[in-house]
Parts: C-alpha cells; sequence; structure tokens
C-alpha cells in the first residue's frame, strides 16, 4: 500500500498540535522544577521585594531602572536594597567619632560630590574599598549607613550567605551581579558587616567552590572588567582585621579604626542617648561617663535603656501588684489595718 500523503493544511495542523504540546510541556517542567526547589518561596519573595525596593528609587530619585532590566542573579541582590529615605541615621547622629567622620568626609564623600572640582584628574576619586575595624558594638555599621546617606548613595547591605547556592557555579554568578547590579545603581556602596566572615584569608583547605566564588569577588572587585570612573565603593566592617585576606586589605586603602570611647566621648553619646528623654535634674552625666569606662557605644546605649525602661517597668509592676493586695485586703480582709 502507498502512505498516505498529508494535505498542506494537515501538515500545518499537525506542526501547530506539536509546538503547543512542546510549549506546554515546557512550561509545565518549569513549574514543577521550581516548586520542587527548596528556595523557591524565598527566591520568590526576594523578587517581589527587589521589584518594590527598585521602584520607590525610581520614585523618589528618578532612578532609570526597571526591575525587567535586571536579571534573577540581580533581582536576588536587588532585595537586600536599602532606599536612602529609610537610612534615619545621620553624622549627627554618631557621637564621639568626630575625627573618623572628617576623614571619611574628606577621602570618600567630597570626591563623590564635587566630582567637577579636578574633572581631568586621574587621582581625585573615591577608594574602591573601605575598611572599618576595631571592637565591636563602637558604630561600625551607623558610620556605613550614614555615609551612604550623607554622600547620597544607594546602599546594598549584602547578606554572605545569599551568595551561597547549592547548585555549582551559581554562586559565581550571584558574586557578579553584585557589581553589576552595584554599576547600574552607581554611586553605590556594597557593605558587608563581618567581612572577615566572608574574605578571609585563603588556603589550601578552601572549599573549590568558596574559592571560586572569593576569586570572582575580588577580580570583579577591582579587575580587568573594572569600568574606570564607576563609582561603586565595597565597604565592610570587622572585628578582626587579621584574620583579611592580603588581597582583600589590598583593595581597602581607606581603613578607620573605630576605637572605644573616651570620657570625652562618653559624655557625648549620654547625650545623644538621652537626649528625647525625660531625665532627673539629680543624674550626673559626667559621672557615669567616668564610671563607664570600657564600654561600647552600644553598650552604653543598652545601660540607658535599662535604667529608664526595664526598671521603670519593674517598678511600675511592684506598686501595680501591692496597689492590688491592697484593695484585695481593703475589701475582704482586713479593713480595719488601712483605716
Amino acid at each position: 500500500m502507498m502512505p498516505k500523503t498529508l494535505s498542506q493544511s494537515e501538515v500545518w495542523s499537525l506542526i501547530l498540535r506539536l509546538s503547543i504540546a512542546s510549549v506546554v510541556t515546557y512550561y509545565t517542567m518549569k513549574w514543577m522544577l521550581d516548586r520542587l526547589d527548596p528556595t523557591y518561596k524565598s527566591k520568590k519573595k526576594a523578587r517581589d521585594k527587589a521589584e518594590k525596593q527598585i521602584k520607590r528609587l525610581g520614585g523618589a530619585e528618578g532612578l532609570e531602572l526597571s526591575p525587567g532590566a535586571l536579571n534573577d542573579y540581580e533581582m536576588v541582590i536587588a532585595s537586600h536594597l536599602v532606599v536612602p529615605d529609610d537610612i534615619t541615621v545621620s553624622w549627627s547622629d554618631i557621637a564621639g567619632l568626630d575625627s573618623v567622620i572628617e576623614e571619611l568626609r574628606g577621602s570618600v564623600v567630597l570626591p563623590i560630590q564635587h566630582r567637577h572640582l579636578f574633572a581631568n584628574s586621574q587621582l581625585w576619586e573615591a577608594p574602591k574599598g573601605v575598611l572599618l575595624h576595631g571592637p565591636p558594638g563602637c558604630g561600625k555599621t551607623l558610620i556605613a549607613k550614614a555615609t551612604a546617606k550623607e554622600a547620597g548613595m544607594r546602599f546594598i547591605n549584602l547578606d554572605v550567605s545569599v551568595l551561597t547556592d547549592k547548585w555549582y557555579g551559581e554562586s559565581q554568578k550571584l558574586a557578579s551581579a553584585v557589581f553589576t547590579l552595584a554599576s547600574k545603581l552607581q554611586p553605590c556602596i556594597v557593605f558587608i558587616d563581618e567581612i572577615e566572615s566572608f574574605l578571609r584569608s585563603r588556603t589550601s583547605q578552601d572549599h573549590e567552590a568558596t574559592a571560586m566564588m572569593k576569586t570572582q569577588f575580588m577580580m570583579l572587585w577591582d579587575g580587568l572588567s573594572t569600568k574606570a570612573g564607576s563609582t561603586v565603593i565595597v565597604m565592610g566592617a570587622t572585628n578582626r582585621p587579621q584574620d583579611l585576606d592580603k588581597a582583600i586589605m589590598r583593595r581597602m586603602p581607606a581603613q578607620f579604626h573605630v576605637g572605644l570611647p573616651n570620657e570625652d566621648q562618653r559624655l557625648k553619646i549620654l547625650r545623644i542617648v538621652l537626649m528625647h528623654e525625660t531625665v532627673s535634674n539629680d543624674v550626673d552625666l559626667n559621672r557615669i561617663a567616668k564610671l563607664t569606662n570600657g564600654f561600647s557605644g552600644s553598650d552604653i546605649r543598652e545601660m540607658c535603656r535599662n535604667a529608664y525602661t526595664v526598671y521603670r517597668i519593674r517598678d511600675y509592676m511592684k506598686k501595680e501588684k501591692n496597689f492590688f493586695v491592697r484593695l484585695i485586703l481593703v475589701a475582704f480582709y482586713l479593713p480595719e489595718e488601712f483605716d
């Protein structure tokens, strides 16, 4: 028997059915793979947050960047974007660190805000990396946020855990997305708290994926693909600068030590912490500043919080408890004792 020949309309009909079946199969498999991914919900949540933050930036600062212009990896990083309006900290809110603030203003902020002063100079520019190191609780994170606020820069508060992925090669793509996104948002600060946990000294015992991620990060930070004139600053904070890789230290030429406050600095911190509180006239702030030797700014604030809220609540609860006990006694048991 001769095989049946198909008419032109039947051929087109077959092609259409195969195309529809292929599209349905593709999206069905994609949907199933997405649902099988244990990180699907967190990625979707990150994407929604990133779209919201980018839209807010566009409305507040006229940023000409739509969520559609970013790839999936950049959207994951964009979920850690901080809108400048949400940064409530300024340099006036930081007490006792005037010398550090002045150095930051001169070396980081002024070259960004006044690039026109030396337009032809190749040296008049902000450093590519800034390191804040010192004991915990001394205001390193506050300084980073205040610098972004004062310089008018976008701020990416990078969570290092977001760079780790179970799939081989994904971490490098996420590390690359940090700098491609920052370049699109420039001027931009990429802030890494506890930077030594991510960029510590490399050893032969490092896992291959971790070593590749570190290398990728450093290549993009200050490598051949780095664009001249780009205003992207990586700012790190650490309590253990000795644990950082030497290549990282070289990429952070601006290094500031944020130490424990002295007596005068502690007095300024106390005044700022208690600025909006009702303080009794018999409270001697000078004596408190002298007695708190060795306290960090965070310790002083926690001390004031305990004194102002915790102990007052305890006294209030004791008075309330005594009041109800007295009320019960008066009403039921011993009215003659309270005449």
